[in-house]
Formats: C-alpha cells, sequence, structure tokens
C-alpha cells in the first residue's frame, strides 16, 4: 500500500518521501484497512521495530487535518522527547509535558498534538486542563503496562476516564507484548491487529559453549576468551554488528563493560571525543570508569548515571562508535536502540521473599525486540546464553517459543484505588457511591473480572478512610471533596502521604529539617535507599545523635522500613549541606542518578508538604520554603537568598558568598567586572538585572528540576515495592517554556542535577 494514494496531509506524505518511506509495512495496511484513518478503534500487537509509531502519526495528523487534537500517552519521560523529536517538523505544531505536577498547563491545548507520560495526563485531569474535553485521539503506547503494578492502575484510570468525557474519542493502543489482546481489545471497543511481520528478520537462539542454537539451526563463533559472553560480543563487532547485553544489576553492568573495553580495545577519534566529554564532566569513580570504557568502544547505562551520562551514551551508540552497552531491563523499556545482537545473558532476578526467579517472557521480547537495526542489519539475533548443556532446550521452552503473559488490571488494590477515588470525587466526575460504582465498572478490572461485591467492599473502606481523614464529605452518599481533599489530589500524592506529613506537621512545634526529611521518607510516595549490613554502625551513630530531632519513631516490627527512611534521610541532609558528589556516593553506595533520583522526590514531596503546611500547619511556612529551595538546590541556608537569582546555582552562589557576596545587593555593588571573574560575564549581567528589575527570585520555589524517566533500581518505596514513577514527580519543564536553569559549563547540556551550576 503507497503511502502517496493515503489521505494524509501533503505535508507529512513529504516528510515520509524526504526520508524514503514510500509504503506501509503490512501491519500498518492492515490497520488502514481496518479503519485507522476513519476514526475506528485499534489495539495494535505487533513487533517491536514494526512501524507502531507511524501508525500512530498517520491517525495524528489525519485527525489535525479535521480540525482534531491528539494526545499520546507514553510510560516514560525519555520517551517523551523521543517522541517530541520523531513528530516534530511534519506540519502539526506538538508540545510536550512530563512535569509539575499541580499545574493545570492550559497552554498545551494550544498544539495539534500533546505527549505526555500517563502521571502528568493523570495531574492535568485533577487540576481540570479544559482542553483535554477536545481530545480527539488518544493513543497509547506500550498499553501493557496496564498491568505493571505501580503504573498500571493510573493508566487504566486515566483511559477510563478520558473515554468517560470524550465518548466518540478514537482510541488507538499500541504494544508488542500482550497474551490476551482480544480481552484488552474487547474493553477498548477496539477492532484488534496482530501480526509477526518484522522488518529484520529475528533470530531467537540459546549459547552454550561457543555455539549458539537456533530452532532447527546453529552458529558456531570462535573462542577468543574465557567468558561466553564477551566471546558473543566480539564475533559479532568482527562482522560488524553492535549489541546490547542485558544484566541483572547495575554492578554486573559495569563489570561487563570492563571486560569488553579490555577486549575491544578499539581507538577511534569519535570514541576519544566522546570519552572526553564524559571525563570532564566525571564527578565520581563511576564517571570516570564509564569514560575509560567509552575510549575503547564500550559502555554501561543505568539508572546511577546521570541523564547527560546516559544522553552521551546512547548518542555514542547510535552513531555507531560505541560497539556495546551493557544494561539492566529499564533500557529496553525506555528507549529505541536497536542492535544486530541483543544479549540476554542474566535471565534470573532477586525477588524479596522468593531469591532467583526468571524474568517473564514479556520482559525477555521487550530486550529480544531490539535486536535487528532496520536498514542496516539483515537479521537481528536475539541470543540467551545456557548454564549448562540441559538449560538450553529449557530456555527455549521458557523464552523463545512461550507465549507472552496475559495482561492483567493491576487496579483492586485498596490504597490505589483510594489515590484515584479521592481524584474522581475531587475532580467531580462522580458525585455520590452510585455514579462512583457506575465509573469504576467502565474500568478495565471491572471488565475482565467482574467481581462487583469486591470492588463495592474496596470502596466502602477507601471511602470510609476518606471520610475520617476529612478529606471528603459523604452525606447520605453524596459526595464532595474538601478543601484539604482537593489539595491533596492536586499535588499529585497519595492521601496516605497526605496524612503522615499534616499529622507530622501539626505533632511537632518546634522546626526540625532532619526531621520534616524523615517524616517525608516515611510515605508512600518517597523512594528510599536500601541499607547495606555495613551502613548499620552509621545509622545507629547518626539516629542516636539527633534523636531529638527525628519525628519517626523507632519501631522494631518496621526495623527496615525506618532504616530506609533514616539513610535517605542522611543523604538529603548531606546535599543540602553542600557534601560533595563523590563523596556522598562513596558514603551511601550510590551513583549520581541516585541523589538525582532522591533529591527529585523528596522535592515534589517538600513543595506538597509547604501548601499543606500553610493550610494545616501555618507555623511552619516560613521553614519549609526554606527547606524547600535547600533541597531544590543542595545548599546550606545561608546560600538562599543567592539562589533565588535566576542563573545562580549551588557551585556559583557558594563561590560568591566566599568572595563576600553575600546578598543580591552586595552583587549589585560589585559589578558587573568583579562578579563576571567570579561566575562569568553573561551570568554576571542577567543576575544584576534581574536584581535591578526586583525580579528575583520569582519562579524559584518550586520542587526539584529535572527527571531521568526512570528510577533507582536501588530505591524502593515503603512498602518495600520497586516503583517506577515517571512524570511523577516536578521533573521535566514542558517542552519550549523557559525554566531559566543553568546550564552546565562542562558539555552545553542541562546541569547535573537542573538545580543550578552543579559542577
Amino acid at each position: 500500500m503507497k503511502i502517496s494514494d493515503l489521505p494524509l496531509p501533503a505535508e507529512l506524505v513529504g516528510a515520509y518521501t524526504a526520508r524514503g518511506i514510500e509504503n506501509l509495512y503490512p501491519p500498518q495496511a492492515a490497520c488502514v484497512e481496518k479503519g485507522l484513518l476513519t476514526g475506528a478503534n485499534l489495539l495494535v500487537a505487533i513487533p517491536t521495530a514494526s512501524g507502531k509509531t507511524l501508525i500512530a502519526e498517520m491517525a495524528m495528523h489525519t485527525h489535525v487535518a479535521q480540525g482534531g487534537r491528539s494526545l499520546y500517552i507514553v510510560p516514560l519521560k525519555a520517551l517523551a522527547s523521543e517522541k517530541y523529536s520523531d513528530f516534530s517538523g511534519k506540519g502539526a505544531s506538538v508540545g510536550v509535558a512530563t512535569g509539575d505536577l499541580d499545574r493545570r498547563d492550559a497552554y498545551l491545548g494550544r498544539n495539534d498534538i500533546i505527549i505526555a507520560t500517563s502521571e502528568k495526563v493523570d495531574s492535568l485531569l485533577r487540576n481540570g486542563a479544559p482542553w483535554l474535553r477536545d481530545v480527539t485521539l488518544l493513543v497509547v503506547d506500550e498499553v501493557h503496562l496496564i498491568d505493571s503494578e505501580d503504573r498500571g492502575p493510573t493508566l487504566e484510570m486515566v483511559i477510563t476516564k478520558l473515554r468517560h468525557m470524550n465518548p466518540a474519542m478514537q482510541v488507538i493502543a499500541l504494544s508488542a507484548t500482550i497474551g490476551n489482546p482480544s480481552t484488552l481489545a474487547g474493553w477498548l471497543d477496539a477492532d484488534l491487529v496482530t501480526s509477526d511481520w518484522r522488518p529484520v528478520d529475528l533470530r531467537e537462539g540459546v549459547a552454550y559453549r561457543d555455539t549458539i542454537y537456533f530452532d532447527g539451526d546453529r552458529r558456531e563463533y570462535p573462542a577468543t576468551t574465557k567468558h561466553e559472553d564477551v566471546n558473543l560480543l566480539l564475533d559479532c563487532v568482527a562482522d560488524g554488528g553492535q549489541c546490547l547485553v542485558f544484566v541483572s544489576s547495575r554492578r554486573n553492568a559495569e563489570a561487563y563493560a570492563k571486560r569488553a573495553a579490555q577486549a575491544l580495545k578499539i581507538d577511534e577519534p569519535a570514541l576519544q571525543e566522546l570519552a572526553t566529554r564524559l571525563e570532564s564532566a566525571a564527578e565520581t569513580d563511576m564517571g570516570r570508569i564509564l569514560a575509560t570504557c567509552v575510549r575503547h568502544g564500550a559502555a554501561f547505562h543505568h539508572a546511577g548515571l546521570t541523564p547527560a551520562q546516559r544522553s552521551l551514551v546512547e548518542q555514542g551508540f547510535r552513531e555507531g562508535a560505541i560497539r556495546v552497552i551493557s544494561s539492566t531491563p529499564t533500557l529496553a523499556a525506555g528507549l529505541n536502540l536497536p542492535a544486530r545482537r541483543v544479549i540476554i545473558r542474566d535471565y534470573l532476578r532477586f525477588s524479596a521473599g522468593a531469591g532467583m526467579t526468571p524474568i517473564p517472557v514479556r520482559e525477555y521480547r521487550q530486550m529480544a525486540g531490539r535486536a535487528g537495526r532496520p536498514h542496516l542489519d539483515p537479521y537481528g539475533e536475539a541470543v540467551l546464553i545456557a548454564k549448562s548443556e540441559d538449560a538450553v532446550y529449557d530456555l527455549f521452552e521458557e523464552y523463545c517459543t512461550a507465549p507472552d503473559e496475559d495482561v492483567s488490571s493491576r487496579s483492586s488494590s485498596e490504597g490505589v484505588l483510594t489515590t484515584h477515588i479521592l481524584s474522581l470525587i475531587a475532580t467531580r466526575f462522580v458525585r455520590d457511591r452510585e455514579g462512583l460504582m457506575a465509573f469504576l465498572k467502565k474500568t478495565f478490572y471491572a471488565h475482565q473480572h467482574g467481581e462487583e461485591r469486591l470492588l463495592q467492599r474496596i470502596v466502602d473502606r477507601s471511602v470510609a478512610f476518606l471520610t475520617e481523614a476529612e478529606m471528603i464529605t459523604d452525606l447520605n452518599g453524596r459526595m464532595n471533596a474538601t478543601e484539604y481533599g482537593n489539595l491533596t489530589s492536586r499535588l499529585y500524592i497519595d492521601p496516605r502521604s497526605a496524612e503522615i506529613i499534616t499529622q507530622g506537621l501539626r505533632e511537632h512545634n518546634d522546626w526540625s529539617v532532619a526531621g520534616l526529611l524523615q517524616l517525608l521518607c516515611t510515605t508512600p510516595d518517597m523512594y528510599t535507599l536500601y541499607v547495606r549490613k555495613n551502613d548499620m554502625e552509621m545509622l545507629e551513630r547518626f539516629y542516636y545523635a539527633h534523636e531529638d530531632e527525628l519525628w519517626g519513631e523507632f519501631s522494631y516490627t518496621e526495623m527496615e522500613e525506618f532504616f530506609r527512611a533514616l539513610k535517605t534521610t542522611m543523604l538529603l541532609l548531606d546535599w543540602m549541606d553542600e557534601v560533595g558528589e563523590e563523596t556522598v556516593c562513596e558514603r551511601y553506595g550510590v551513583g549520581p542518578g541516585d541523589i538525582y533520583n532522591v533529591v527529585e522526590g523528596v522535592g515534589w514531596l517538600v513543595h506538597a508538604g509547604s501548601r499543606l503546611a500553610h493550610l494545616m500547619a501555618p507555623v511552619h511556612d516560613e521553614a519549609i520554603a526554606a527547606a524547600e529551595l535547600r533541597v531544590r538546590h543542595g545548599v546550606k541556608e545561608e546560600l538562599i537568598p543567592l539562589v533565588r537569582i535566576r542563573g545562580i546555582g549551588r557551585v556559583r552562589a557558594r563561590r560568591l558568598y566566599t568572595n563576600g557576596m553575600t546578598t543580591p545587593a552586595a552583587i549589585v555593588a560589585a559589578g558587573v567586572e568583579k562578579v563576571g571573574a567570579i561566575i562569568g560575564r553573561k551570568v554576571a549581567e542577567s543576575a544584576i538585572r534581574e536584581i535591578a528589575s526586583g525580579s528575583s527570585g520569582k519562579g524559584r520555589q518550586g520542587g526539584p528540576a529535572g527527571g531521568t524517566g526512570e528510577p533507582s533500581v536501588s530505591a524502593v518505596t515503603r512498602d518495600g515495592k520497586q516503583r517506577k514513577r515517571s512524570g511523577d514527580t516536578r521533573g521535566v519543564e514542558e517542552q519550549g517554556s523557559s525554566n531559566g536553569r543553568d546550564d552546565d559549563p562542562r558539555n552545553g547540556q542541562a546541569s547535573l542535577f537542573s538545580f543550578g551550576d552543579h559542577s
């Protein structure tokens, strides 16, 4: 089917023609035949790299041409940025939003296509963004994540709300890994398009003793080293390919990259330049090791790296300079980085209480689907590594030929539903118990299970909690949100978190920064760091030295949670006391990306705490406002007047303070020449202009900035479960907005934490 024969806008057709895209892939043609361009709901379950993005793009531009508006939901911030680049410059205006969660972002409605994470869309719904009622097409990328324990319920509720608001809206759901697509399609009232077609042939196999066993075939490779995983890499690179290697932990990713670099020993100008950029920005051993590996053609990629480091690694791989990336599985779900050969070395993962357990088939499919670079590779290979000869057949059965797991709703949890029930009441989606039950009957959970009595019991308990917490009133079945409930919903925090924060603030009249941080670290919304055995002496010493300042009481029954919160509190206190990044990483056994994630998470909760304090405990208003700035910028209290100035972050503020410029007035008095010698002339000129205009500090009070789109793998929540809250912290600013933050002079990109000139 020729693209030029389709009723698409000329500018879109021209953009495709310029890229050499003239004919549709078979799955794309099947979507058109099923009504893609005439408003039909579709669930498209086709392999990775078989053209799902183009399917969505054709539909979105069709709606734009008809005066409609499209909303494209992605699971990760990194994917939002990637899709923004993909969709821009083709005749439609594109906006992307993943950041501030208590803003209505009405300006986004001026765009034809809006890209956002499901958490951001949920927040926009809670804050009453008016343009959401004008959405005529909803595209849900990676819709199988409705099965995710952490993200799934929010995605399910967002889809349900938008369909409730806009009954005539077209829905296109995309995925590569659904075991029961007909069930999900039934809920969406969608036609199903499935296919096994791929633009690059995928060969799935199992390696053992220098031989890859495919279905009915085998391929031998040279035993160049003692390590099977390295031999598979060298064989692929010798044939002109690149590799992705998936391992179970950060430590394993780094160890493999070092072995790969030693074996590859590539020396090319592009690698030297990339390594120099990474080295100049490195502040920790991890960063320096990464630069050394990249210098020889290998890299590792995980959530412990900074966004700038990950970006450079991804760029080097896309450009073909880096031959191999060893990664934890987050890379497979997050970015479009295809490779000739994908090596799944570790197919067992540690699970608390269960020990080492096999990864799901869906996760294997996500990793295997990265094999094969369109237009570059004649084929792609996904290779598992067996530890014994008997395991070869077992791995084939368990992964290569196994069906995907079914997708199931995760919305039966009382804690999850309580959050969404509050938002439904606060936004007036429902007004009474009957309306609430009627809405919940439209969810995927109800469609899949039909357990109305169980749903009713959960609703009754959730409503009772919200009523007792004084977040809603329930008079003869008619429900309304109180001011407290409305604020909690708009702040996008768990009602249980709001209760912990509010009660803690009201119970403690004596202010304590350590107490506030510890309180926030005990909430369900906060990432907390794992505690190692050798951490205990440090934690106990801190506890006994600061017992009077802490707001959380020690509990033997929740001892692990207590010490996780305490360790995270200690890291944050060091960050706010301007302790160096390398020292923090060494002291707490974390990477720079972990600092980033913890600061980002608590920054939003401090912001939420300041709003709740203003309403419920105003005695702490000023103290929390100061704490919010200190967390945001990572500074001692004495630097607060300086970091209020746009363009001045923690490093520049400290330099100015050390040179006697301790206030904005002192900066003006010193003049451009003197200030410029310390922080750079352009920054000095801008700062002095801002101070002179009287606007210093405006708009600088928010939560933390920056955002990785993925959590730290060493971070868990209060209940001990790993959580991925892509888009649910005050992360990336909306595309095109002016955030007034520092640029990092080391690499010209946003600074490490985007809190200022962190260098």
